[in-house]
């Protein structure tokens, strides 16, 4: 066995050498040559990226010789810059975006966030050490940074010694699989957080990193102020480190854009534990990238529960860098709102005895909902003895709900165990009726079997505070309170 995939392929097949005439061959090439070396930006350019690349870069604070840009966040401005200006805005004849409707971001007028709003009382988890970011703006005022090991960083860039400088510089812009929301967020951030942790080094309790949106527009404005969260997390060999994400709005149902994105270097031996809740605006707009590049024997675990925005979108980019490294990815998404709710994630295996597992979970609660889920596992040639696991389960609850999956197996190493599987469905009927011989009615028993079915995500997060916030939030959400999750 040389190669297998497990998801439909297109092939085109092209001739390359057609029997024209010369007089009809020449015109075609004169004309390719000239509008690709004349008019490149006619050919690449999208006008509204364009205006959108210009409004990022009048928002940001002019550097001078006194006060330059620290270099990696230089590095990042000059590379997303390139790549934003030849990236056209995607639409629904992109593969990528086949079932995602980007359209209410770009019919709205777009705002990039200039300066950080007004102090406010922002509320953290005490127990756990915290970095919150306002509209993508770092607030010093608000760290809570006790008893973390020696060695340890977190903040903004501007405050790390030179050696982390270094460190962070080494891997600004290598990741090279990013799309236009990527390159808009690296244009527009103002500021780079940092997490950094040293070899060895174990810390105890995990970082809580609090995402607040402030700034937003009502319906009918138009208005979609935009920012640019970026944290970087750099753990060296045998360093391990729990990180909690939290992304909410204030009080209300602005209108905003929160375009995040969260990279993560974990060296050889490494391990990193990642919690991320989602819990946006439903008239907001919840963009995010997660990139992953993970050494030799190195670990890393995401727990994700998305509720909120109108519309959002999480990819997520994994790339084993050495063998025997091990990848678990747990998501569950609700939907009770016309909302689209979207995960795109790459796993890519390079090297021998990789294990990697998926496990994909929504629920559709509202008729106008729109689940997404396409999700790439490649095995590559020499990722030899490979165990891969993809599963991805969804419940629509209303009639004209909607769920697009596209589980995707590649494999081209020919000694691995590999699996994947997809189901769709409503409640059964006969785990209904195991409850109504039981005595319980029917709408406690669909509670029941709709909390026991996300159940099976939340109870990976590692940590009971944050358990029991999306315990209560869940329910919260279904409109009840008297059913536990068991």
């Amino acid at each position: 066995m040389s190669a297998l995939s497990f998801s439909p392929h297109l092939h085109i097949n092209i001739n390359r050498n057609p029997k024209l005439t010369p007089k009809r061959r020449a015109k075609p090439n004169k004309i390719r040559v000239s509008l690709q070396t004349t008019f490149p930006q006619a050919t690449f350019s999208d006008p509204f990226v364009l205006q959108l690349a210009e409004s990022l870069e009048d928002s940001l604070p002019s550097s001078s010789s006194s006060s330059p840009q620290p270099l990696p966040l230089q590095k990042l401005r000059d590379s997303s810059s390139q790549t934003l200006l030849s990236t056209p805005w995607p639409s629904r004849k992109d593969e990528p975006f086949r079932f995602t409707d980007t359209s209410f971001i770009k019919s709205s007028q777009i705002q990039p966030i200039t300066r950080p709003s007004s102090s406010l009382d922002v509320s953290t988890d005490a127990q756990f050490p915290s970095l919150v970011l306002i509209d993508g703006f770092i607030q010093n005022s608000a760290l809570n940074l006790s008893n973390l090991p020696d060695g340890v960083y977190v903040g903004s860039l501007l405050g790390v010694s030179d050696g982390i400088m270094k460190r962070v510089s080494d891997f600004i812009s290598e990741f090279q699989c990013g799309d236009l929301f990527w390159s808009i967020n690296g244009m527009g951030a103002p500021d780079l957080g940092v997490i950094y942790v040293p070899a060895g080094c174990k810390v105890e309790n995990p970082i809580y990193l609090k995402y607040l949106s402030v700034e937003g527009g009502n319906v009918d404005s138009k208005k979609l102020p935009i920012s640019n969260p970026r944290v970087v997390v750099l753990v060296e060999e045998g360093g391990e480190v729990g990180i909690i994400e939290e992304f909410v709005g204030k009080e209300g149902n602005d209108c905003y854009w929160a375009n995040s994105v969260l990279e993560v270097v974990i060296g050889k031996g490494g391990k990193v534990r990642h919690s991320y809740l989602q819990n946006q605006s439903l008239n907001a707009a919840h963009i995010k990238w997660t990139a992953v590049r993970q050494e030799t024997a190195s670990g890393y675990e995401l727990v994700e529960v998305s509720t909120g925005g109108k519309l959002s979108r999480h990819n997520v980019h994994v790339q084993q860098l050495g063998p025997d490294t091990e990848t678990e990815l747990s998501s569950f998404h609700l939907l009770v709102s016309d909302q689209t709710q979207d995960l795109h994630s790459w796993l890519v295996l390079d090297h021998p005895r990789g294990y990697c597992r998926q496990l994909h979970k929504c629920i559709v609660a509202h008729s106008l909902g729109q689940a997404v889920f396409d999700g790439n596992v490649k095995v590559n040639r020499y990722a030899q003895q490979t165990d891969a696991g993809q599963l991805t389960r969804s419940l629509l609850l209303e009639p004209r709900a909607t769920v697009n999956v596209k589980p995707n197996l590649q494999i081209i190493a020919d000694d691995v165990k590999c699996s994947h599987g997809a189901a769709i469905s409503d409640l059964e009927e006969s785990q209904l009726f195991y409850f109504q011989a039981r005595g319980i009615d029917l709408e406690t028993a669909r509670k029941a079997l709709v909390f026991s079915f996300g159940a099976e995500v939340i109870e990976r997060f590692p940590y009971p505070s944050i358990r029991n916030q999306v315990v209560s939030h869940v329910k919260n959400l279904m409109g009840t309170t008297d059913v536990s999750f068991s």
